[in-house]
């Protein structure tokens, strides 16, 4: 696999910029009903227990709480549609960034701060303040530069990586959804 380079992925900085800033669509939805695992749905159920269906999230758990169980506020793990297209050169890829829901928006720290809610389909998911971060897994799929594309101080303000969510209403949300800002 060929990875883009850090000097292609800046030059795609400004399609990603111009992204919906207060009405998206819903591009994509991953389930991961286990480690390593991607399904591909066309559409999907919110929980406000569960988070998205079938999805392993709940079972995982997390480092980032003292009992090891899943964190709250990492329920849902969304990605601009625009960066991952553009880290992923191919949209049979995107999926493996790992995330959830893929979004034609906006999903900078300036248009989306930890509080602010959207509504997707059916459902409203709320944004928290915990970062989404690239890791290793995500280097290994879309290599160094990718890695240092997301996690450099431009691409945390524009959370290119993605941010976490929690679901507060829940509800059915389909590709092709608008993602309302509220």
């Amino acid at each position: 696999m060929t990875y883009r380079t850090i000097e292609q992925l800046e030059a795609g900085l400004e399609t990603i910029r111009q992204s919906p800033t207060d009405n998206g669509v819903l591009m994509l939805i991953v389930r991961r009903p286990r480690v390593e695992a991607r399904e591909v749905l066309t559409e999907a159920e919110l929980d406000v227990t569960v988070g998205l269906v079938g999805d392993s999230w709940r079972t995982r758990g997390s480092s980032r709480t003292a009992d090891g169980t899943a964190h709250p506020d990492m329920q849902l793990n969304i990605m601009n549609a625009r960066a991952v297209a553009l880290v992923a050169h191919d949209k049979d890829r995107w999926a493996l960034a790992g995330d959830q829901l893929y979004l034609d928006l906006d999903l900078s720290a300036d248009n989306l701060p930890a509080g602010t809610r959207v509504a997707i389909g059916s459902a409203v998911i709320e944004i928290t303040a915990i970062p989404h971060t690239g890791c290793r897994k995500f280097q290994a799929r879309f290599g160094l530069p990718a890695l240092q594309f997301v996690n450099s101080p431009v691409g945390k303000q524009l959370r290119l990586r993605g941010l976490n969510a929690r679901v507060v209403q829940g509800g059915v949300v389909r590709v092709g959804d608008v993602a309302k800002k509220l």
